[in-house]
């Protein structure tokens, strides 16, 4: 019986720590700067953790997204895309820039996802950072990759 009451006990403790660090996670802020600086988006940090078109770093740095069609259809299909993605929230839209939020399934850990359409260019720029930790374990990396794919599947 006292095995039992214990066994309870613990899980009653792991549910109510994981609850926890769930309700937490989801009233992070973003430890960088967001939107556009000088035309730029935000370097990553030092961490393996971030992925952006701008930057320098071989262990951060991905391709920009190219497009054909004009800037507004662009960012439009860019925001459905995200928008099906499970567990992702539009924070910002505004010309040329958005902001989205995703969440992890578990202990719901935030990363924001940046998109900045340079319409003289058609390319698609952009900065996926988790806020919190040192590694993301290729999550931001795989998931641009997704949009990547996805949009250039329409």
């Amino acid at each position: 019986m006292a095995k039992k009451t214990m066994a309870l006990w613990l899980a009653a403790s792991l549910c109510v720590i994981l609850v926890g660090i769930r309700l937490a996670n989801s009233y992070t802020h973003p430890l960088h700067t967001l939107g556009m600086v000088n035309g730029r988006l935000a370097e990553c940090p030092n961490y393996p953790n971030c992925v952006s078109t701008q930057d320098k770093n071989s262990e951060h740095c991905m391709d920009p997204i190219p497009y054909t069609l004009s800037a507004k259809e662009t960012q439009r299909q860019l925001e459905s895309i995200i928008q099906a993605m499970p567990r992702s929230q539009i924070v910002s839209s505004q010309t040329g820039y958005v902001h989205a939020e995703f969440s992890s399934l578990l202990l719901g850990f935030v990363d924001d996802v940046e998109l900045a359409i340079d319409a003289k260019e058609n390319l698609i720029h952009f900065r996926s950072a988790a806020r919190l930790g040192r590694s993301d374990f290729g999550v931001n990396r795989r998931r641009m990759e997704q949009i990547r794919q996805q949009f250039q599947q329409h």
